[in-house]
């Protein structure tokens, strides 16, 4: 048998989202997510992104997290994983985890030195699909918990969605939408978490990118996304690689489909991160 994917754990730098059992919780199972900082010694005040790591809403691929973050780091950025609820919890445990942790470094940003102004979200497949959710839904009553954290604004400044799951409609990720909001979820919610639906002038600037033979998670996804920002005139950037199977994370095997780091981080850094 394959050895059982490592999953990660907190660490003495960990901080957990929730001082204790996490609100609207439909599983108590004592899972507790937690924010993972990896912060610059820096002398003034940078950039950060949050980084949600994909496994379409059953877990969490540790590949699509510390790597990240690390990469983020070289390129003189501050970098945090956010370590969300997935199934058996459903909506809106993990958009209620990723908008508090944009609350939380938001809100401790002069101890980071962070710019509270320049916070993105990064997500890969159906971390891609979270990180979008809390862009077109910031600030929404879905992302509230009703504690003195929700007067700090959940809005990330720019996203970087990576072979993201985005629409419940066309092209749906089956999976990931039967994780998150069950198997009978009625068509209003499923049209809800259907981003390309939701995109509107105030959506943050987005960065995208799939390959064009992704099995896992069809193109189209980021397609319908970068139609309807094009539409809305809201500024992105949209690479699509032709080779490349799904879940490829920095791609290290891909040289070619691992040029979309350094793309991405020249997006952040050209914005002022």
């Amino acid at each position: 048998m394959p050895p059982k994917p490592e999953v990660e754990q907190p660490t003495d730098k960990s901080v957990f989202l929730w001082p204790g059992e996490p609100p609207k919780s439909q599983v108590k199972d004592g899972f507790r997510p937690w924010l993972e900082p990896y912060v610059l010694d820096a002398e003034r005040a940078r950039g950060a992104v949050l980084v949600c790591p994909g496994g379409g809403y059953g877990g969490r691929a540790p590949h699509e997290g510390a790597p990240i973050a690390k990469r983020l780091n070289q390129a003189g950025i501050h970098g945090f994983v956010a370590q969300y609820r997935v199934a058996p919890h459903r909506h809106p445990e993990p958009i209620l985890d990723a908008s508090r942790a944009l609350r939380i470094i938001r809100h401790r940003a002069a101890e980071w030195r962070v710019r509270p102004d320049r916070i993105a979200i990064l997500g890969f497949s159906a971390g891609g699909h979270l990180a979008g959710s809390a862009g077109v839904h910031a600030d929404k009553e879905c992302t509230k918990a009703g504690d003195e954290l929700d007067v700090v604004s959940s809005r990330p400044d720019a996203m970087i969605l990576c072979y993201p799951v985005i629409s419940s409609q066309q092209f749906a990720h089956l999976g990931s939408f039967k994780n998150l909001l069950g198997p009978d979820a009625p068509e209003d919610l499923r049209r809800f978490m259907s981003l390309e639906l939701h995109v509107s002038e105030s959506t943050p600037p987005t960065f995208l990118w799939h390959t064009a033979e992704d099995a896992g998670v069809p193109v189209g996804n980021s397609l319908l996304f970068a139609s309807a920002l094009s539409r809305y005139k809201v500024p992105f950037e949209l690479h699509v690689y032709p080779k490349g199977r799904h879940g490829l994370g920095l791609a290290p095997e891909l040289p070619h489909v691992a040029t979309w780091a350094e793309l991405a981080c020249q997006w952040l850094l050209e914005m002022g991160w």
